[in-house]
């Protein structure tokens, strides 16, 4: 089926973020779980070991599933032979990486004095092949906005995979638990979205299309590459200059905020690039959504990494238990720290719908520029893994108006707006937060004390909306009633 026969039977945008919505918190949700339910069995050490190694195929990752990725996506016109096309560069391109990483495994091990870590990394960069295969199923499904399929995939690669992981773990395999999670969690959604994405792939490798495809995705590839390297060089030189337990307290007290926003702002970016770039000549329209999406996005992030910093030690110390307490202060850095992603997101995705990804790489250039800086000063000057997670929030307050500077020009969206957009649900946050930190000084019951502070800050920050009225709080109201008069 061609791409213009697609489209007659694409769902609505609404539609789409449902199912992307669903996708994000129903996946995020359950691996949550079963993460925890892991956290519990295995020991911190085991996650700093797992930890060292999910960096080196991560950032091989990058070469497979962004790029040609997204380029698919934005793309207006995209055929079968395309889809064949990029499959084979990117199965070629995994087997190289997997070359790569077989044989510095053994340096690697010794590099961070764990030689331990030779065979598992062997073994955990295997989700290069099914994750090339996954990221051709992923454009073609997010081309045609059906997020369904990519729901169906994922909930079941994450139950599949985290069952076998609990059972691994309780049979006392330790680090190769997680390993094999890791790894039956991306061959599981791939051949669940094998049934439900048609791919009709040919044995043919179009290499005018591809380099046409690359003319864009290059400077993704290039600025994914950074952005993941820059992200994963604070894991790097705590796992190098502290112990392995350290690195397990740092990602452990990172995951938690990092769930809230791969779930919804994951969504909200999903089905915002190919509504964006159909609407790309449209520059009124291009700003509408754009601010629509970064008012929403700050309305419920913000009140939920504030509420989430406030509740952070009795939260871990009835999920993970007390041994992994350290984590909090992490947890409550990262929480203000990726509070303010939607609106670099949300910016970035209109510079990307609108073809610029020149303008993309340059402002990942320039932000990786002072972050590096930022991060070698507190590497230098503190000797402290706590000051290298600090440089995160430097940066991301910095980079809230790098990003947003060039929608001035391309959409009439100015920083200067934006921040007047998202101020109101800012203050209403912080509110919010020192309410929750008061009432988390009452010598209770830890479950009793959660949900006590939970109640309170949902009230506070619903009364602050009211009180305020703040535009998001309305406009979420209004499509709560329209969908309650629907249903009736």
């Amino acid at each position: 089926m061609e791409e213009s026969e697609q489209k007659k039977n694409q769902p609505g945008v609404t539609g789409a973020f449902g199912w992307k919505l669903l996708e994000r918190f129903g996946v995020q949700g359950v691996q949550f779980l079963l993460q925890i339910v892991l956290a519990r069995i295995l020991d911190p050490e085991h996650y700093g070991m797992l930890s060292i190694m999910v960096i080196f195929t991560t950032l091989a990752n990058v070469f497979i599933q962004t790029g040609f990725n997204t380029a698919l996506v934005q793309n207006k016109d995209v055929t079968e032979e395309d889809y064949s096309s990029v499959l084979w560069v990117t199965l070629a391109v995994a087997a190289v990486l997997y070359g790569v990483i077989y044989f510095c495994a053994p340096l690697i091990g010794a590099f961070y004095e764990m030689p331990e870590l030779t065979a598992p990394l062997r073994v955990l960069a295997l989700i290069l092949f099914p994750g090339a295969v996954n990221s051709v199923q992923i454009a073609r499904a997010s081309r045609e906005l059906d997020f369904k399929k990519i729901f169906y995939g994922n909930i079941g690669g994450v139950v599949i995979s985290g069952l076998i992981g609990i059972a691994a773990a309780y049979m006392g395999c330790g680090l190769w638990a997680l390993v094999i999670q890791s790894l039956l969690n991306i061959v599981a959604a791939t051949v669940v979205m094998g049934f439900t994405v048609k791919l009709q792939l040919r044995l043919v490798c179009n290499f005018s299309r591809i380099r046409q495809l690359f003319a864009f995705g290059w400077k993704l590839l290039v600025s994914g590459l950074l952005d993941t390297l820059y992200q994963d060089l604070r894991s790097l030189v705590i796992g190098k200059k502290y112990d392995s337990s350290t690195l397990a307290y740092y990602n452990r007290g990172k995951q938690f905020p990092q769930f809230m926003i791969n779930a919804i702002n994951g969504a909200v970016q999903s089905v915002m690039l190919p509504v964006l770039s159909a609407r790309q000549d449209q520059k009124g329209t291009m700003k509408s959504l754009t601010r629509q999406s970064i008012v929403v996005s700050a309305y419920v992030l913000f009140p939920l990494m504030a509420g989430l910093a406030g509740v952070a030690e009795p939260m871990v110390t009835l999920l993970l238990t007390e041994k992994w307490l350290p984590c909090v202060p992490y947890l409550q850095i990262y929480c203000f720290s990726l509070a303010f992603y939607p609106v670099h997101s949300c910016n970035l995705q209109a510079i990307n719908a609108m073809g610029r990804s020149d303008i993309f790489l340059k402002l990942e250039l320039i932000k990786k520029g002072y972050g590096l800086a930022a991060l070698v000063v507190a590497v230098v000057c503190f000797d402290s893994p706590l000051a290298i997670a600090m440089t995160g929030v430097f940066t991301t307050v910095i980079s809230c108006f790098v990003n947003a500077f060039p929608n001035k020009k391309l959409i009439g969206y100015s920083y200067f707006e934006q921040m007047k957009d998202i101020l109101p649900s800012f203050l209403a946050s912080i509110i919010m937060c020192g309410c929750v930190l008061l009432i988390g000084q009452l010598k209770l019951p830890v479950a009793a004390l959660l949900l006590i502070q939970v109640l309170a800050g949902v009230a506070v920050y619903v009364l602050l909306s009211v009180v305020m009225k703040l535009e998001a709080f309305r406009l979420l109201l209004n499509m709560l009633r329209s969908r309650m008069s629907q249903n009736h």
